[in-house]
């Protein structure tokens, strides 16, 4: 079934001032870098990723030399890679289309002839869903998830064979330095949202043998952060929730004993381990935003690492001891950053050409509800001390993420065009403790909206926001949101955007990736042919008939997590009720990699809102 199209216009400028257009492109535009990951026994080569070519490719670094070299060039961009141990080779995950379906293949580090082409990383692995990737000096192990469920390969000295297979949702934890112990991820209890670990032998010769296991029983899940990096040390680092939090576990899988971290930090936590294996860079995240501390292990002393106050989205530990970091906050552009062990900064990766232009700052307001205070982060236009203004009501991803205190090109364009920005971090964020993510399990999308509600309520009533031009915004499972909201608030919004949303949840259940599925099934309780009533009742597709604001559509056509059937399902019924739509559609999958397909949807969006509130 395929809608009418009632094509979105794209606009060819936003501003009328050329200083205004050319600085909000150049936030999109603006050479960018991710958290470099380099080769563990050759450190001075490295991979990143970068936009520097106008789409988001992977990037080789060896360090010792400063040569850069582009790895991928790809129409759809790559963002998946990593290097070998010895740092002879990348390995870089290939789809088709941005589908997230492929297989990893691999090239030299120093880079292939012309005429020359990646060759498959593991022969004998079958095509999927990437579902883990750990790799040691002559072992690699790859997982891959399709419909008929996980399975991991294990590949010695380039012979591929099956370590696990399961019909549930399942992947490849981690490694042992010494190539001898395997940790899976797994839900073969039934729950994939509240995962258990098992260790396999992995040495040569093992078939899969399970030496351990550890699952902390219902609603309590076990994340694998890695092993000791020391030959023969079977310490494997976890976060687990025993306490109603993400903290910290070493489990010594060989003697089946195990150590809780309990730190003095409020929210919740994860590490990664210094080279040494005495201490852990620990990644602390509370109130949407970030700090980083080094916890030494005999002793228990936990000192915290000098960083500006924002929001660290990676962090690892160089053998010198040197902490690099990617760093931004929401008035200040994205950095990598080197921190050295006498306690100086300097950047790192600065990418050739102007930065981008920063932003305006988030302030941080606690909304009271029956069920505990709702986090939103709000963002005035520059100079707008007093409202009513028009405000854009954005609701992140996930649901099991957070809107935090980081730069954002898209929440910087809103603002420059005249709106306040309010970010939700609604029941089912993560960052709040395990009670808040799980609040929305059995009533997934109506009470995250109670929460949306409870904030649009504060936003009206403090004289932020115009009541007449409040606009809810949010692509992946905040355009779920969306659409939920325009259907069952229907009075709240002037106009709604929701970009790769779920918007006919049995449909999107029937051809979405498997590991979604499962994730729906632990969400609900169920799959659609068990809990009809439910997914009726959570499926913005039942309140079709109940919207009053015009709504903007963006999909892409290879999306595999909000398949684009479900999206047409939606708009036919639009169209068949005469409601207004817009509808926009790209050819990528889960989102776009590349930088002018990103400039192209930012200016419909706001195009779209201006049109709308012009006929107010």
């Amino acid at each position: 079934m395929t809608a009418a199209p009632h094509p979105a216009t794209v606009p060819d400028n936003l501003f009328a001032d050329p200083d205004a257009e050319a600085s909000w492109r150049a936030r999109f535009t603006a050479p960018r870098v991710s958290l470099p990951d380099w080769a563990r026994d050759a450190p001075d080569r490295c991979l990143y990723t970068s936009n520097a070519s106008g789409t988001w490719e992977v990037y080789a670094w060896d360090r010792s030399t400063g040569t850069h070299r582009q790895v991928t060039d790809r129409p759809h961009g790559t963002h998946s890679a990593t290097v070998t141990p010895d740092g002879e080779q990348v390995w870089w995950f290939a789809d088709t289309d941005g589908d997230e379906f492929g297989s990893w293949v691999t090239e030299p580090f120093a880079g292939r002839a012309p005429d020359e082409q990646p060759q498959p990383a593991v022969p004998g692995t079958a095509p999927g869903y990437p579902a883990g990737l750990d790799l040691g000096l002559r072992t690699a192990v790859v997982g891959a998830a399709t419909d008929e469920g996980t399975t991991v390969w294990i590949s010695r000295d380039g012979t591929a064979q099956v370590i696990y297979r399961s019909e549930h949702d399942a992947g490849v934890g981690a490694l042992s330095r010494d190539e001898g112990l395997l940790a899976i991820v797994h839900s073969e209890h039934g729950d994939s949202r509240h995962p258990a670990i098992r260790v396999l032998h992995a040495g040569a010769g093992a078939t899969g043998e399970t030496l351990a296991e550890k699952w902390d029983g219902p609603g309590k899940g076990l994340e694998v952060l890695g092993f000791a990096p020391l030959a023969g040390d079977p310490r494997l680092l976890l976060t687990h929730e025993r306490r109603g939090r993400q903290e910290l576990l070493i489990w010594d899988v060989t003697a089946n004993t195990e150590t809780e971290i309990a730190l003095d930090l409020p929210g919740e936590v994860t590490a990664d381990w210094y080279h040494d294996g005495a201490a852990l860079l620990v990644v602390h995240e509370h109130a949407a935003r970030s700090t980083l501390h080094r916890y030494q292990l005999a002793t228990g002393e936990l000192a915290a690492l000098d960083i500006p106050t924002g929001t660290v989205t990676g962090a690892a530990v160089r053998p010198d001891g040197t902490v690099e970091y990617a760093w931004s906050c929401a008035a200040q552009p994205p950095t990598i950053q080197a921190l050295h062990s006498d306690g100086t900064h300097r950047s790192l990766l600065a990418p050739q050409g102007e930065p981008a232009p920063g932003s305006q700052p988030l302030t941080d307001q606690f909304v009271p509800t029956p069920y505990g205070a709702v986090h939103a982060l709000v963002a005035r236009p520059a100079g707008a001390t007093e409202g009513p203004l028009p405000t854009v009501f954005a609701l992140h991803g996930g649901p099991h993420a957070a809107d935090e205190d980081r730069f954002s090109a898209g929440r910087a364009l809103w603002l420059d065009a005249g709106f306040a920005v309010v970010h939700v971090n609604y029941r089912g964020s993560t960052g709040y403790g395990s009670t808040w993510r799980d609040a929305i399990e059995g009533r997934p999308g109506l009470t995250e909206l109670d929460d949306v509600a409870a904030v649009h309520d504060w936003a009206v009533s403090s004289g932020l926001a115009d009541p007449a031009g409040c606009v809810v915004e949010g692509w992946s499972w905040g355009g779920y949101l969306t659409l939920l909201a325009l259907g069952t608030q229907p009075q709240r919004w002037a106009a709604g955007i929701a970009g790769i949303p779920v918007a006919d949840y049995v449909a999107a259940y029937a051809d979405e990736m498997e590991p979604l599925r499962a994730f729906d099934r632990a969400l609900f309780g169920g799959s659609p042919e068990q809990l009809p009533e439910l997914y009726r009742e959570s499926s913005p597709i039942s309140y079709a008939a109940d919207l009053r604001a015009p709504v903007l559509l963006l999909a892409g056509d290879n999306d595999p997590r909000c398949p684009i059937r479900q999206i047409d399902n939606y708009l036919a019924r639009l169209v068949e009720l005469d409601k207004p739509y817009r509808s926009y559609r790209y050819d990528a999958g889960h989102g776009s990699l590349v930088v002018a397909e990103n400039l192209r949807q930012a200016a419909v969006e706001v195009a779209f809102v201006r049109e709308v509130l012009s006929k107010c």
